[in-house]
């Protein structure tokens, strides 16, 4: 018998070897090994009375082994993960040895449909998990995704991006005091990990305290199909199938990888017009300025400077600004991490692929270099 582990590693629920688990139902339906198989899953019906239901691809190879899920567009506005699981289905065929692969590419439908973040209920879908059978129409969605798919799996990654008017560097969030957990963010291949339970009621969360390892990927922007995104996003599932067995090959790392455990926001003074000086991905020293605020007409007003040494997860796309509105979003470095990140990043730049993403994420927004570049560093 092997075992699953909650939050804290503790077992919290029994799981039959991987060759005794031929059987796998979704929606009715039993996905023999070596099949592949289009689902539809009910979860509401319209004003009508007419279904509606989640499209579900599962791939199985012909040998047990680990059950893995994918999941997209949770948040109906956040487009990029819809864009890495298609492209797992349409690009390069997928050659399982062994395993299961669940994938969801639109979670959130009716989202998706209204260009929302939300349910037509206004509730969050990724603060609703596990979810009830009779509860809201939220719960009921979160709860047919919960127990016809995550439960049966051993492994899962959501794909999510930032909020509206932000854009997020790709980083895996992940509860890493959990071992299973880690290797699994760990394996991903991104430059940072950020660790975190993650909130109450989300998709992820959740699924560690059932026994089930899962993280998300966070990258991008809302209403968009970003491709350098997208190919972080593949080359991480690939990563994933190989390190737990299902694909044959090594997974690919990354020139370095840091875990983060705390994060800040930068946040405006005053109000005003921005002009960023620091690019999602960079490494700032504490004391150096992310970006300049002025008045309408261009008069200095003030400058946003980073309160620790760190590297940039996220900031907004909205040059103008109110009181207190969030502007970079700083992973917090240790010495020892700023100087492994220094390593490898010269004279500030990336190469290959992370190199391309970090151009790519900004390559409509307006950067200038800030004229003083004298900055007190961490003693």
């Amino acid at each position: 018998m092997s075992a699953r582990n909650g939050l804290n590693g503790r077992m919290t629920l029994e799981n039959r070897p991987f060759d005794e688990r031929k059987t796998l139902v979704i929606a009715g339906q039993s996905i023999p090994l070596g099949e592949t198989r289009e689902l539809q899953l009910p979860f509401d019906e319209t004003y009508l009375g007419e279904p509606v239901s989640l499209p579900i691809y599962v791939m199985r190879a012909p040998q047990p082994g680990p059950r893995v899920f994918l999941t997209g567009t949770l948040h109906g506005d956040e487009l990029n993960g819809m864009g890495i699981i298609r492209e797992l289905l349409y690009g390069d065929p997928l050659q399982l040895i062994r395993g299961s692969l669940i994938l969801i590419p639109v979670i959130n439908i009716h989202g998706l449909e209204r260009h929302s973040r939300y349910m037509p209920d206004r509730r969050d879908p990724n603060r609703c998990f596990p979810g009830l059978a009779r509860g809201s129409q939220t719960s009921r969605m979160a709860h047919a995704i919960f127990t016809e798919v995550v439960k049966q799996c051993d492994y899962g990654i959501d794909f999510h991006s930032a909020a509206v008017r932000r854009v997020n560097y790709p980083n895996v969030r992940a509860y890493t005091r959990n071992p299973r957990t880690r290797m699994l963010a760990e394996a991903f291949g991104c430059e940072l990990i950020v660790n975190n339970q993650g909130p109450q009621g989300s998709l992820r969360r959740s699924a560690v305290q059932a026994g089930v390892p899962s993280i998300i990927l966070e990258a991008g922007e809302v209403w968009k199909i970003e491709p350098t995104v997208v190919e972080i996003g593949v080359r991480g599932v690939l990563n994933v199938l190989r390190t737990v067995g299902m694909l044959q090959g090594e997974p690919r790392k990354p020139p370095f990888q840091l875990i983060v455990t705390k994060t800040t926001w930068v946040r405006a003074p005053m109000g005003g017009i921005l002009d960023f000086h620091a690019r999602p991905g960079d490494l700032v020293r504490r004391n150096e300025c992310l970006a300049t605020m002025s008045s309408i007409f261009g008069q200095e007003q003030s400058s946003l400077l980073a309160p620790v040494d760190g590297i940039v997860l996220g900031m907004t796309t909205m040059p103008a600004v109110k009181p207190g509105g969030p502007v970079y979003h700083l992973a917090a470095l240790s010495r020892r991490n700023v100087q492994q990140a220094q390593h490898y990043l010269k004279n500030g730049e990336r190469h290959g692929m992370f190199g391309r993403v970090r151009r790519e994420l900004t390559s409509a927004m307006a950067f200038r270099e800030h004229e003083s570049e004298t900055h007190e560093t961490k003693s």
